[in-house]
């Protein structure tokens, strides 16, 4: 672990991280080998008399929905395999409770593999599939409502977030504002979906003790990632955005306190006490404020249904544990 000096607001009123904890590759390593992604009752929303509800924790904005496609070419299809390229099979193994990730897999491979021959042309990938324009699809917008939208070429979203930069361009409806495909919306939702993965890791370090160093780091890039995803949609419409928005920065917010939390506990372990009371001090201020996001956020009327993450043990927890670290600190001090 490095050191990189105090964590303090910019004009904008963003959080800027110096003198803290610095993950590296080694300690991500340590990080990724010692905290499995394993279920972690003990750290994570709820508990086994309360079962957690994922669906409260994290903000969800609606779902897409896709208007059926019948993929009926008749003349142009030439094997089964073709006739059946519809995701039926693929949708009817996500509620299936026997379902092992591999017959998943092996799934979603055959489906992803028939629709990249609506992409690319067969044994050429850089030549365009005459098979693009066969076929228009239709789905509803996460932000903007329930109104259908047609892109001929929508495959390009499902083939998956990483191939963006190579597959969007070539939309022959260009993707509007605010829609799914803009690049603002698709890179906020994979910066999202890093953050809410590296929470299960920071959960998961403190179920199994880990140092209170790592869990610093670790509680850092989570908020960092928070921060980014928020600065990623502070150019959209707030209409559509306030809401989501207004989750990414209390959930900056709490894992900020965290990451303070945990560095005060390292110096305190110093014996460097005056500064972990600091330390303390400004992650006691980070959670109440993120307690007020908690209730603004319940109050912003946006799309999606509304998260209760100040509900959760895992949330109230951090109160706890900020007031007796704190309080363990001042008794030393001689306060």
């Amino acid at each position: 672990m490095e050191q990189s000096t105090v964590i303090k607001r910019n004009s904008r009123g963003n959080f800027i991280f110096t003198n803290f904890p610095r993950l590296t590759d080694q300690s991500l390593n340590f990080a990724s080998q010692k905290c499995s992604l394993e279920p972690c009752r003990a750290s994570v929303p709820g508990s086994p008399r309360d079962p957690p509800k994922m669906t409260h924790w994290f903000h969800r904005n609606p779902l897409k929905a896709t208007a059926p496609v019948s993929f009926n070419y008749y003349g142009m299809i030439t094997g089964p395999l073709a006739s059946k390229i519809c995701k039926t099979r693929l949708l009817e193994l996500f509620t299936d409770l026997s379902c092992n990730p591999e017959t998943m897999k092996n799934a979603a491979d055959l489906y992803f593999s028939l629709l990249q021959g609506f992409i690319n042309s067969l044994g050429d990938s850089t030549q365009e599939s005459k098979l693009r324009y066969v076929q228009s699809f239709k789905w509803t917008d996460t932000l903007q409502g329930h109104v259908p939208s047609i892109v001929v070429y929508q495959i390009c979203f499902k083939i998956g977030w990483k191939r963006k930069e190579s597959h969007i361009p070539k939309l022959l409806t260009p993707a509007e504002k605010g829609r799914d495909l803009e690049a603002r919306l698709i890179d906020a939702y994979i910066i999202q979906c890093q953050a809410e993965a590296q929470e299960v890791t920071i959960a998961r370090a403190i179920e199994l003790k880990h140092a209170p160093g790592l869990i610093a780091a670790l509680a850092y890039e989570t908020a960092s990632f928070y921060q980014k995803a928020d600065h990623t949609l502070s150019s959209l419409e707030p209409a559509y955005s306030a809401k989501w928005r207004k989750y990414l920065h209390l959930k900056m917010c709490f894992y900020t306190a965290y990451a303070y939390c945990y560095h005060g506990q390292t110096l305190l372990a110093s014996d460097k006490c005056g500064e972990a009371i600091r330390s303390l001090q400004e992650a006691e201020k980070l959670y109440a404020e993120a307690e007020a996001l908690c209730k603004e956020y319940g109050e912003t009327k946006g799309p999606g249904p509304t998260a209760k993450p100040s509900g959760h043990l895992f949330f109230r927890k951090l109160g706890s544990l900020v007031k007796n670290t704190l309080d363990k600190c001042q008794r030393e001090n001689g306060f």
